[in-house]
């Protein structure tokens, strides 16, 4: 990186106010020499996150984990298939072990809560940025200690989930960030079931949200990254 070149970082958020908000600390960041960022993209879906990841090749994304289309572990993952190179900090409102890993263990390599950003945030861009991990540290402990459980309970709870072929095929393209109408074109079924499959879906994984589903759904192997 040659004298005053700025890192190029791509804001992947639904919320407009919120990457507003990302924009001042950056740029506050940046002009106190602190950390040399430019936000050079905006993106609100994961096909958006996609494309501008390679379009702009941004050395930094700043992703969420909910999306008005798509999901930020479906954003992970197609990243990764793309075999995107820069680094992907989360910032999410989701504060659950289960969320942290799955986000980690898709691709990211750090995770800030959104009620820490104001104090966490630079460090957390700061450490990334070396190829280091970054955690809050009020998680780091349990988070490690709640994942080294006995992998057969795991497995044990994936064969109680009992979901039929049809629904981790359902289950698949939504981990893949595809719409209800995304899915049915692909699988040649109408909107209806997609959403009758997903209730069945969400009722077996104990879950509410797609994004709870993508998470449960890592943590049992139903998918892989």
């Amino acid at each position: 990186m040659t004298i005053n070149q700025k890192l190029p970082v791509l804001l992947v958020d639904d919320n407009k106010r919120f990457r507003q908000g990302i924009q001042t600390f950056i740029s506050h960041y940046s002009k106190k020499g602190q950390l040399p960022l430019e936000v050079v993209a905006e993106a609100a879906t994961t096909e958006q996150a996609v494309s501008l990841a390679h379009q702009k090749q941004p050395a930094l994304i700043l992703l969420d984990l909910e999306l008005a289309s798509g999901n930020g572990i479906a954003t992970l993952i197609r990243l990764k298939e793309m075999s995107f190179l820069g680094k992907v900090l989360v910032l999410s409102a989701h504060q659950e072990d289960d969320a942290i890993f799955q986000a980690m263990q898709a691709g990211a390599t750090g995770y800030v809560f959104k009620n820490r950003v104001a104090t966490q945030l630079c460090d957390a861009i700061a450490t990334v940025l070396k190829s280091e991990v970054y955690l809050p540290t009020e998680v780091a402990s349990s988070f490690f200690r709640k994942f080294w459980a006995d992998a057969d309970a795991v497995v044990q709870t994936r064969q109680k989930l009992n979901l039929t072929e049809r629904e981790q095929e359902v289950l698949h393209w939504l981990v893949k960030g595809d719409s209800n109408e995304e899915i049915a074109k692909r699988l040649f079924i109408t909107v209806a079931t997609v959403k009758a499959h997903l209730t069945k879906i969400f009722e077996k994984l104990q879950v509410t949200s797609r994004t709870q589903a993508v998470i449960t759904a890592f943590k049992f192997g139903l998918i892989q990254a």
